[in-house]
């Protein structure tokens, strides 16, 4: 028999509001989005490994009454840095720190990759971050919002005369395909990517979850 499935968009002015959600008999799971990715646990039952170490949940699973967080971000992300990644990328500068940052930092740590934290409550923070440090860290990931439609114009201050030819930026941002902080990067010889491999890459492995781990 051919199930029939939708995909809906839930837009929550306050995360409180999920518990209506979760009132719906026929939902089996949905996405969870900036600004909820960490706000969303406590309303859960259970974490994946994953999950429970990073703090951050995008993907829930709701089976047998059990509300069910996965961090499918990793996943994604994993996969953008196997295609883009070379051996001289071997320090990384993570420009955020929320839940996607946070599964960013997951995915170098399984690595073995060491990586630096800037944002703006962070020791190194956008004001005091210099080329010279951007210049030592030849990987790095834009993990904040900034540049994202419709506000594509904006871009994170950022001294971006550090880069060279042998750095790799990636931008989480999908939408535009190409932010002012990829724009600046490529124009001092970086090689750039996007968030769109690793949004097609998350979604498939929510697709994963959501159809083979229900009974």
């Amino acid at each position: 028999m051919l199930t029939q499935y939708s995909y809906d968009v839930f837009d929550l002015k306050e995360i409180s509001e999920v518990e209506e959600i979760f009132q719906d008999p026929a939902l089996i799971g949905f996405n969870v989005t900036i600004p909820y990715k960490e706000k969303i646990l406590p309303y859960l039952d259970e974490l994946s490994d994953e999950a429970a170490q990073i703090g951050a949940v995008n993907c829930i699973l709701i089976q047998d009454n059990i509300k069910k967080g996965f961090n499918t971000d990793v996943f994604g992300f994993e996969k953008t840095l196997a295609v883009h990644r070379k051996d001289f990328h071997s320090s990384a500068l993570i420009l955020g720190n929320g839940g996607a940052a946070k599964a960013v930092q997951y995915v170098l740590g399984k690595y073995n990759i060491p990586f630096k934290t800037v944002s703006r409550n962070s020791d190194l923070n956008f004001e005091n971050i210099t080329e010279t440090i951007v210049t030592e860290n030849p990987l790095i990931i834009q993990c904040t919002p900034v540049g994202t439609f419709p506000k594509v114009e904006d871009c994170l201050n950022f001294p971006f005369e550090g880069m060279t030819e042998k750095h790799l930026v990636i931008d989480l941002i999908y939408n535009p395909e190409n932010t002012a902080f990829l724009k600046k990067a490529a124009e001092k010889g970086a090689k750039t990517a996007n968030g769109f491999y690793m949004l097609e890459q998350q979604a498939e492995k929510n697709w994963e979850i959501w159809n083979f781990q229900k009974k």
